[in-house]
């Protein structure tokens, strides 16, 4: 779908229980991933809803074709990276303005610059999903981040598994540092107890 060998930039599990709210503001996941390094927006993400997913549980909504309009600029809004959103309304009164309607076990893939949001869940039903993101292999990020860089997989034999010994080593498995992250804005302060 993207034109070329692929890897796995990451993966997150969206999480809305019932009646928390947790409303997501118009963006393109490019609008993070530019700050993360990445030239170009061959990128995509794979929703998966884990439950189903519709508007009144907060579901996935989506600006078709809004992919074409390119990167739009963002700004940072109450910890968000969100969509200029006078560009945005601009852009709904072009283009169709849909809800992804998803089954449990249903997919969608999207481009990274589709314009995408989510609204709060204030319905009794939960609204789980897991998002997977990948990268091109060509568009590997400038520097370090968060998120990982191309790595060539090597294909060895079925017997590795079994010579495998290092079962508790997560070297290079860090969470994310809030000071190094370029994409949200967290001011942290230390408080002595």
């Amino acid at each position: 779908l993207l034109g070329g060998e692929v890897y796995h930039y990451h993966t997150k599990v969206m999480m809305k229980e019932a009646r928390t709210g947790g409303q997501h503001l118009w963006h393109q996941d490019y609008g993070y991933w530019y700050k993360n390094g990445n030239l170009r927006p061959d990128m995509m993400t794979v929703f998966v809803a884990m439950d189903p997913c519709n508007q009144l549980n907060g579901g996935l909504e989506l600006i078709v074709g809004s992919h074409k309009c390119g990167r739009i600029d963002h700004v940072l809004v109450h910890g968000q990276t969100a969509a200029d959103e006078e560009r945005v309304e601009q852009i709904k009164k072009k283009s169709s303005h849909v809800v992804a309607n998803l089954n449990s076990g249903d997919a969608l893939f999207f481009h990274s610059n589709v314009l995408h949001t989510s609204g709060p869940n204030n319905s009794n039903v939960r609204r789980y999903a897991c998002l997977f993101a990948y990268n091109r292999a060509d568009n590997d990020p400038v520097y370090k981040h968060h998120h990982p860089n191309y790595t060539p997989l090597q294909i060895v034999p079925n017997s590795a598994i079994d010579e495998c010994t290092n079962f508790s080593d997560l070297s290079g498995k860090c969470l994310i540092d809030p000071d190094q992250d370029k994409t949200v804005n967290v001011q942290r302060e230390d408080h002595q107890h």
